[in-house]
Formats: structure tokens, C-alpha cells, sequence
């Protein structure tokens, strides 16, 4: 029989954390689940790293994900491999926490009629620290309907979802989708999450259920640049395909905090940055 939740894992150099997140995800309080797992063709390791989990029973690894395609090609594949009534993806640094899956089941099953639930989550540096607590959901709590939902996360200007481990969906929504929404790179986790959320209900969750590592080099002007221009055009593109989801004071709104988050997030990298020079200065006195 298919288990109820598929975690699917798609790795690409990820050989300092993949671990310490496969760990994680195999140590769930709900049992009845399985993990997929396939590694990009990495050149760092990884492979091996995951070779070492390969007898646990709920692991099943892939062969190597051919190079090429992007993201998209890897979290495609191990969600095509998954067989679980609902997904949830964890990239190879992230985290979950141990009662994600026991929590999210239980949310989604005495919800009937919802899609998708997310948590919030903790951001931490490279090497594990807090950065950030408790992030994410923007005021949303409880159920409401997916179009609500959507409509927070284009106002916040930012995936107010977070990254995919927070979210625990109906796989079966995804693959009616056409799977992983690439259109906007830099937001395919949230362009395909308010996909989902079309479908039916919401649920926030607001306890921090996964942790997402941040690097001080994944972000610069140009970067930020690029981020909000992609969130302006996939705000745009979601009112000219249904005009009555998103007022134009909706959009307007959307589009300003686009543009002033990409920024504060790259000065938050900034001071991050200075946090993991000031640290790597101090254990190297010592």
C-alpha cells in the first residue's frame, strides 16, 4: 500500500548538510511515510553521503539526476517518484522538525476540503545558529480559503509559505498542475504552492515546524533585482488570469513590498555575512 506522505529530497551539493537533514527526516513521531531522495549529479560528495542511509527501510534513493534543467528537473523527478497521498519537499540543507509530519496529517485531515497547510520556520546560518525565529505566515492563522491565502502572500510581497519543507500538500494536485511551476525561477516554490492553494483551503500553522539555512554569499543587488522583477511579473500574471482574485490596490500593494523586501533581505545577508566573519575570525584565535 502507498504510504499517506511522500518527503521527497532533491540534493545537489549538499555533502556539509545532507546528514543532518536526512537525519531529520527519518526521524519523524508519524510513521507512515517514506522518503525519496535523488542527487543532482553532484561533485561534492553528496552521492556518498547519501549511500550511507541507503539501508533504512523508508529510504528510497534514485539514480543520479542527469545534470542539466535547473532545479526544476530534480524536484520533478522525486515528486514523479513519490507515492504518497500528500508531498512535502525538503532541499538537501533544510531541516524539519520531528513532530512536521505528525502535526501537518493531523491538520489537513481535520480540515476537509484543504489543500495545503504550512508552518512557520526558524532561518539559521551555515553552521546551524538562529538567524531569524519563527518566521513566515504574515498574519494568516488557521483555515482560510486558498484564495485568501494567495491574496497575503501577493500583499506580504513575499512567499508567505516559506520554503517547500514548511508546506505538506495533496500530491495528486501537483502532477494535475504539471508539476513544479518554473515560470518565475527564483519563486518556484510559491508560484506552484498558490497553484495548490487554487484548489481549495488553507491551513497556517503558526509553530515553527522546519529550519532553512541561509548563506551570506546567496545574495546580492543583482540578485535582489531579479527576485522582484519575477515577483512583480508573477503578480501580474496571476490578476490576467483571474481578474477577480487581485484588486489593483492588491497589486500595487504586492508590487511596492516586493521591491522593499528583496532589499531588506539582502541587507539582512549583509549583516549576516558580518555575523559569520566575526565568528570564523573568533575560532580561528582560539
Amino acid at each position: 500500500m502507498s504510504p499517506k506522505v511522500s518527503i521527497v529530497i532533491p540534493a545537489y551539493n549538499n555533502v556539509q548538510y545532507i546528514e543532518e537533514t536526512l537525519q531529520s527526516v527519518l526521524n519523524q513521531t508519524f510513521e507512515d511515510y517514506e522518503v525519496v531522495i535523488a542527487d543532482h549529479s553532484s561533485i561534492d560528495g553528496t552521492a556518498e553521503a547519501i549511500a550511507r542511509f541507503a539501508d533504512n527501510p523508508k529510504l528510497r534513493v534514485l539514480t543520479p539526476t542527469p545534470t542539466g534543467g535547473g532545479a526544476q528537473a530534480n524536484w520533478n523527478r522525486v515528486s514523479q517518484a513519490a507515492t504518497g497521498e500528500y508531498l512535502k519537499l525538503v532541499c538537501g540543507d533544510d531541516l524539519i522538525a520531528p513532530d512536521a509530519l505528525e502535526l501537518q496529517v493531523k491538520a489537513l485531515e481535520e480540515n476537509p476540503g484543504a489543500v495545503m497547510v504550512s508552518s512557520q520556520r526558524d532561518l539559521v546560518d551555515a553552521d546551524g545558529r538562529l538567524f531569524l525565529k519563527a518566521r513566515g505566515l504574515q498574519g494568516v492563522s488557521g483555515r482560510v480559503t486558498g484564495r485568501q491565502a494567495i491574496r497575503a502572500t501577493v500583499r506580504a510581497g513575499s512567499n508567505i509559505f516559506g520554503e517547500p519543507a514548511c508546506s505538506l500538500f495533496k500530491r495528486e494536485l501537483l502532477a494535475q498542475d504539471g508539476w513544479w511551476d518554473n515560470s518565475h525561477p527564483y519563486l518556484i516554490d510559491e508560484a506552484t504552492l498558490v497553484r495548490i492553494c487554487r484548489h481549495g483551503d488553507f491551513v497556517a500553522l503558526r509553530k515553527t515546524l522546519a529550519s532553512f539555512r541561509i548563506s551570506a554569499s546567496q545574495w546580492s543587488v543583482r540578485l535582489a533585482r531579479q527576485q522582484s522583477d519575477q515577483a512583480i511579473a508573477f503578480h501580474k500574471q496571476l490578476r490576467a488570469d483571474d481578474p477577480t482574485l487581485l484588486s489593483r490596490l492588491d497589486l500595487a500593494v504586492g508590487n511596492a513590498k516586493a521591491i522593499a523586501m528583496s532589499y531588506a533581505r539582502r541587507l539582512a545577508y549583509v549583516r549576516l555575512n558580518r555575523r559569520m566573519g566575526h565568528q570564523h575570525a573568533v575560532k580561528s584565535t582560539v
